[in-house]
């Protein structure tokens, strides 16, 4: 049974990963999710220091060719074993997390779109379109309740590195996307935006 990928991408902030989950609640057990979060490089061979000087938010931060073979065994229905990571320390957690072969598999990223081999495994793929304010107050209350951050360091981050990444690499993948969807995304856009995965899986029955 080959899995059937639908890759969520958007800017840090934009609401990728909410989708993602409303998505899963729709389709209920046919439904998996991950998250290219989890394929960031393990940065436990450098000091403290070293690790906070990291870009984030360029792509050359995620481990492409783990994720590429990954991706591919789920797409080909096969079990696989997913990386898990810790954005306090930035370090790959030792425990991994085990897949079974789901029938719909939703992805979120901020880079899905950016490799073509990629784009090929993809069932369907969406864009989510997010005003920079709307995106930095978010940052601002995940990084300070889930990372322990400062104020400050977030928004300095996103000044000098998530706002520019996000111009560079993020917002020209939308030209690959199936749909643009514009964030807050309503009840309405969700219904719709899961009639049309609904409609892909059939076709591609």
């Amino acid at each position: 049974m080959n899995g059937h990928l639908f890759a969520i991408v958007g800017g840090s902030g934009s609401g990728k990963s909410w989708l993602a989950r409303r998505l899963a609640d729709e389709f209920g057990d046919e439904a998996g999710l991950l998250s290219l979060d989890d394929f960031y490089r393990d940065l436990s061979h450098l000091n403290p220091e070293e690790r906070d000087q990291t870009n984030f938010d360029h792509p050359s931060a995620i481990d492409w060719p783990l994720f590429h073979d990954v991706l591919s065994r789920i797409w080909s229905g096969q079990p696989a074993t997913l990386p898990s990571y810790d954005f306090s320390t930035h370090t790959r957690r030792p425990a991994m997390r085990n897949w079974k072969p789901r029938r719909i598999v939703l992805i979120e990223g901020l880079w899905l779109l950016r490799y073509p081999e990629l784009r090929r495994l993809y069932s369907m793929s969406v864009f989510v379109e997010c005003p920079e304010h709307v995106r930095l107050e978010r940052r601002l209350e995940r990084d300070q309740r889930e990372r322990g951050r400062s104020a400050q360091s977030v928004r300095a981050q996103f000044d000098q590195q998530v706002a520019p990444m996000h111009d560079r690499f993020v917002t020209r993948q939308a030209q690959h996307a199936d749909f643009l969807m514009e964030s807050p995304v309503s009840q309405a856009q969700l219904t719709k935006l899961s009639a049309r995965c609904n409609q892909r899986l059939h076709q591609a029955n």
